[in-house]
């Protein structure tokens, strides 16, 4: 369970259940390892990986003011990232702009035809999904970790109301590079957001993962886009988070999805969104074993 300190803190970054945010976590850098770029492996019909063909030139860097600026390096080729990304992982940051002309900055992880979209919470940062895109990087996929508007090395803006087109912006970029089909994944409104920017893309959805993410947030409706989202559907929230707020929401989810091979975990930490998996101990490993599990089994599904 959260300490009392780290309730007070959750209290007063979130203002009600609806706008979806929750507390700074405490990121980490993480430890060196191999990470997926331009000549990771793909994956192939029976599961070899196979080199992937290059990726089309990358963005070029943008100049703008920084959300968090004392948080906020730049690259050796001239895009800003979070300074939680670890130094050789860096390589891989990339400048995103939204439909609203917002720069993003975003980490793309990985290669080949099978792409994952992870949103992370309000609050948090890119590093919140960061060891979880490497692992599956690694193994094959094409990861995109967008950096959300008002978070980190993106940009700022007055609008925090439609943060969806920042998840649509990820999941353009991986449509530009290359992949073809998508698992839609984020945490608090980043898994609301993840719903909802998933139901207009030509990617194909192979799968759904909301974990303490509210019904709806801000101007995001994730209720209405479940309904329409027959994937494979993962939710995850724990009793204790926000007074048992956000498992009531994710109940309300779960209750409109039209997926049939839909599931409600509840997860007894406390914890709030990634949190679950980076804060838990040995239940947070499990549950992010059974996290990168069910992404690799949600593409085998689709085939």
């Amino acid at each position: 369970m959260r300490k009392p300190g780290v309730v007070a803190v959750a209290a007063l970054a979130c203002l009600s259940v609806v706008t979806g945010c929750s507390s700074p976590a405490a990121e980490s850098g993480g430890t060196k390892a191999s990470h997926g770029g331009r000549s990771s492996p793909a994956r192939t019909e029976d599961g070899a990986h196979s080199r992937a063909p290059e990726s089309p030139p990358d963005h070029d860097p943008v100049r703008y003011t920084p959300s968090w600026p004392d948080r906020t390096v730049r690259t050796a080729r001239g895009h800003l990232a979070n300074s939680c990304v670890p130094k050789d992982l860096r390589d891989r940051a990339t400048t995103l702009t939204t439909s609203d002309g917002v720069h993003l900055s975003a980490l793309v992880l990985g290669s080949g035809p099978d792409g994952v979209l992870l949103d992370h919470e309000q609050g948090y940062s890119v590093c919140s999904f960061l060891d979880i895109g490497k692992k599956l990087a690694a193994e094959g996929y094409h990861v995109v970790i967008p950096e959300y508007r008002n978070h980190g090395a993106s940009q700022k803006s007055a609008d925090n109301e439609h943060i969806d087109r920042d998840a649509r912006a990820a999941l353009a970029e991986l449509r530009r590079v290359g992949a073809e089909r998508v698992f839609l994944g984020g945490a608090s409104c980043g898994g609301t957001t993840a719903a909802v920017a998933g139901l207009d893309t030509p990617l194909r959805v192979t799968g759904l993962l909301m974990m303490s993410s509210p019904a709806r947030c801000g101007g995001v409706d994730a209720l209405a886009a479940v309904k329409k989202i027959k994937a494979p559907t993962l939710l995850v929230a724990s009793p204790g988070d926000m007074n048992g707020n956000i498992e009531e929401e994710a109940r309300k989810v779960y209750a409109a999805s039209a997926a049939k091979d839909k599931k409600l975990v509840i997860d007894p930490s406390g914890y709030h969104g990634t949190d679950m998996i980076r804060r838990a101990g040995a239940s947070g490993a499990k549950l992010r074993a059974r996290v990168e599990k069910f992404v690799v089994a949600s593409f085998s599904l689709s085939r």
